[in-house]
């Protein structure tokens, strides 16, 4: 072999070599955890640019918030609209929706690839109202609940809340930082599902535009009730096809049974082809919720909750508002996962019997929310209850 070949050969494997390495880092690059994913992140420069919807800048578009001028504003119903007639543009024209009443606004509906960072919205809902999110033109949506719910917040009733990845705040302001990735498109609706206009309604959703992780999944969250009489156990999620990890619970359960206590169910996971025993079962529903013996009193915490006020009297119904993100520890399945829950209540013992007993022929009304990443398509969901079906129980029935 001449000389001039062998440095040819030698210059092809190094640009072989080189192209291996370039492909690997990029791999490497286009694989990592998302930025802004835990303090550390927060110092990671990449080319991501962070936009922001509001009422003030509709399509989140670069140079274009707080353009609405009070002589040609979108919307003159929303209450305030005419506060800054005096000022012009550039002031606080049009921070409020009006949505009248069966009317359904798109909040969002931008190109990728991106991730939503944090969405906000000010509390005055009810499920009546609902959220629906949906990924990359998908026809049925990956996220479908009462807005409410979906802030954790129980019962139409407001509790604080100081977590990890939803925040609801004195002053009504419910906030989630659920990472949301999407990679061509996404669409955010609120349906106004009452009879009554919702005369001020206002939100902010913030993104980053920027590279998804390719092994990244998609957000979903889906909404159920049932009352124990029926359903025992009742059903979180089920139906869920596909790899995907489950990230939280949310239940919002009415007391009805005359028990000395409701929590004595277990929550258990069946996963991967789980048929009349789960993988994962746990030992009572306080438990669950990283809690022990029952709750004495309300708490909230970075994973876990129980919000609304501890239980004053034995005069029923009692509303229990409690949520459990699994983020240190995912409940990680690769192809299927059904969720449930027992309603198992637990009744002091007399003195014949001074142990107590279990108790499963319960009354109680159970309302929840499945938080979970999954790869698309996703299997339809169950049809959500009509808005008549998902009120609250405001008294003994």
């Amino acid at each position: 072999m001449s000389i001039r070949s062998f440095l040819w050969q030698g210059r092809r494997l190094w640009l072989l070599g080189a192209s291996i390495v370039a492909l690997v880092l990029s791999s490497c690059r286009e694989t990592s955890a998302p930025a802004y994913e835990g303090l550390e992140g927060l110092a990671l420069l990449d080319d991501s640019r962070t936009r922001s919807i509001t009422p003030e800048n509709p399509t989140g578009e670069k140079g274009r918030g707080g353009m609405a001028d009070p002589d040609s504003t979108l919307d003159n119903r929303a209450t305030n609209a005419r506060s800054a007639d005096s000022l012009g543009q550039g002031w606080k024209v049009r921070p409020f929706l009006w949505v009248g009443a069966g009317e359904t606004v798109t909040l969002m509906d931008v190109d990728g690839p991106g991730t939503i960072r944090h969405i906000w919205m000010v509390e005055g809902l009810s499920r009546h109202h609902v959220l629906r999110f949906y990924w990359d033109g998908e026809q049925t949506p990956s996220v479908e609940v009462p807005a409410p719910d979906f802030f954790a917040v129980g019962h139409e009733r407001m509790g604080t809340i100081d977590s990890r990845v939803v925040a609801v705040n004195p002053g009504n302001a419910l906030n989630c930082f659920w990472p949301m990735p999407f990679r061509k498109h996404a669409r955010i609706t609120f349906t106004n599902e009452s009879d009554r206009d919702l005369k001020l309604m206002t939100y902010q959703i913030t993104y980053t535009l920027g590279k998804v992780p390719r092994q990244a999944g998609y957000f979903h969250a889906q909404w159920r009730r049932g009352n124990a009489r029926d359903q025992n156990p009742y059903v979180i999620l089920d139906g869920v096809r596909g790899r995907g990890r489950y990230v939280g619970t949310f239940l919002a359960w009415t007391q009805l049974t005359d028990t000395n206590w409701f929590g004595e169910g277990e929550v258990k996971f069946f996963m991967d082809g789980d048929r009349d025993f789960p993988t994962i079962c746990g030992t009572g529903l306080e438990d669950y919720f990283l809690g022990s013996y029952g709750f004495p009193r309300s708490f909230s915490g970075l994973y876990s909750g129980s919000v609304l006020s501890d239980r004053e009297s034995d005069s029923l119904p009692n509303y229990w508002s409690l949520y459990r993100w699994h983020l240190p520890d995912p409940i990680c399945f690769g192809s299927d996962l059904k969720v449930t829950v027992q309603a198992l209540g637990w009744w002091r013992g007399q003195k014949s019997d001074p142990h107590g007993f279990y108790r499963n022929r319960m009354n109680d009304d159970i309302a929840s929310v499945a938080y979970w990443y999954q790869e698309e398509p996703h299997a339809p969901f169950p049809t959500l209850p009509a808005a008549a079906e998902r009120r609250p129980i405001a008294e003994h029935p």
